[in-house]
């Protein structure tokens, strides 16, 4: 659970953000192929010999390749269920099988498998799925494969409005913007699909210049699927949701932000996952599953004996801290919400003793590397240079294998986690925080009195 953001995200910012993923870079160039592929088996031919697509089957089909698209998001934020978990667990597995799915359709698309007319939308795909004609549970497939690639491209405001939905307090909201932001981005695809005949005609008239965007697209595919599959295109997609619309917690003035906190686990509501120390004993093994131990509905951190080197060489343990409560901020280098707060923990830092006192302030970054290419962060000399260029003092983790990250559930950025004395985690923010409300809640994590 977390830091309550009910009140946070505005439904107009959420729809439009669904407005503007149909025009990101995993969606938008690829549109003629998804066109062509949610026509397929449609067309008919008339007396005069042209070929025609049935508007209301074709609208149907893109229905539901988009209702497809959108079942993911509702399944990342039910995190708080077995199903929830199941999904978001293995979603490094659906992203690799999509990888692989979008790289042969690319492969298709340049004829690696043979002679293609890839104008004509009645073509079979080079899978046993192209041997049935496009249909809704067609298109609600081919929607919920692509999805798993689609999703690094989501804003940092959907990432909040599904951690609402894992929460239980806020999961009616959460759920209820998620379903704002799919119309925001079914739309789109809505009115494509009312104009499919009118764009595959136009394929089939300059056939001799679509031919060459065919093979642009095939290529942009095989890249695409390669970088979703290696993890690069979590990176590239996440630096460019930076430029997007801030985090719910920036949008909101810090009486709201720090008000009715809820019992602590991760962003997925699950609390921390992937076992655990399963004693009443805040002890130091540090991970933590169904069994784990628990007071009053919060769990233990997660892999408190997980040893981190800060930026210093220093290493670093939550389970060091006991005694003490943590204020822990994941973030990243690229992210702007967490680059205009850093001046404010760095106050913090300093305010509350320098971590002498009973507050310890921690950042935690993900660089990535040649044995962990799909961190979320860049290498870690740039990390330090980030560092040092926004004088940050206070110690910065190195989660260089990003088992911290996981077992946290940190799935957007900033996110901050608050730990009590005791080692469990009295709640969560997802979103850049304001100095106001950073106080806020640390004294109520000390207290452990939710205000």
């Amino acid at each position: 659970m977390g830091f309550s953001l009910e009140t946070s995200v505005p439904a107009l910012t959420v729809f439009i953000q669904g407005l503007l993923s149909f025009f990101s870079p995993c969606v938008l160039p690829l549109i003629p192929l998804y066109v062509g592929y949610l026509a397929g088996g449609a067309a008919k031919e008339g007396d005069d010999g042209t070929i025609e697509y049935p508007r209301k089957k074709v609208l149907v089909n893109t229905l539901f390749f988009v209702v497809g698209v959108s079942f993911a998001f509702f399944l990342l934020g039910f995190g708080f269920t077995a199903l929830g978990q199941f999904f978001t667990g293995n979603q490094r597995v659906f992203s690799v099988v999509a990888g692989i799915v979008m790289a042969a359709f690319g492969l298709y698309m340049l004829g690696a498998f043979g002679k293609t007319r890839v104008i004509e939308t009645e073509h079979r795909l080079p899978f046993n799925l192209g041997r049935f004609a496009m249909n809704p549970l067609v298109a609600l497939v081919l929607g919920f494969t692509f999805s798993f690639a689609w999703t690094p491209c989501v804003g940092p405001v959907l990432a909040s409005v599904l951690l609402m939905a894992s929460s239980s307090a806020s999961a009616a909201t959460g759920f209820a913007l998620v379903g704002v932001y799919t119309v925001g981005f079914v739309l789109p695809f809505l009115a494509v699909g009312l104009f499919t005949g009118e764009v595959l005609r136009f394929f089939r008239t300059h056939g001799n210049v679509v031919k060459y965007t065919v093979k642009v697209g095939g290529a942009l595919l095989i890249v695409m699927g390669v970088m979703t599959v290696t993890g690069w295109m979590n990176g590239v997609t996440s630096y460019l949701s930076s430029f997007g619309a801030a985090p719910a917690a920036q949008e909101q003035p810090a009486d709201q932000g720090a008000a009715d906190v809820e019992n602590g686990g991760g962003p997925d509501g699950s609390g921390p996952s992937d076992g655990a120390s399963g004693s009443d004993r805040p002890s130091g093994s540090g991970s933590a599953d169904a069994g784990a131990a628990s007071k009053d509905g919060m769990r233990l951190a997660p892999h408190a004996d997980l040893v981190l080197v800060d930026q210093d060489g220093t290493e670093h343990r939550l389970s060091d801290y006991r005694g003490k409560t943590v204020f822990l901020n994941f973030f990243a280098t690229w992210c702007g919400p967490c680059q205009r707060e850093i001046p404010d923990i760095e106050a913090l830092y300093r305010d509350r003793g320098e971590n002498a006192g009973e507050v310890v302030v921690l950042g935690v970054a993900n660089p990535k590397s040649s044995e962990h290419p799909q961190n979320s962060d860049v290498g870690v000399d740039e990390v330090e240079a980030f560092i040092d260029e926004y004088g940050i003092t206070y110690p910065v983790l190195m989660d260089t294998t990003g088992q911290l990250f996981s077992s946290f559930g940190v799935s957007s950025f900033p996110t901050t986690f608050m730990i009590d004395k005791d080692g469990y985690v009295f709640g969560y923010a997802a979103g850049m925080l304001t100095a106001d409300v950073m106080d806020n809640i640390v004294d109520q994590t000390i207290s452990g009195v939710r205000k």
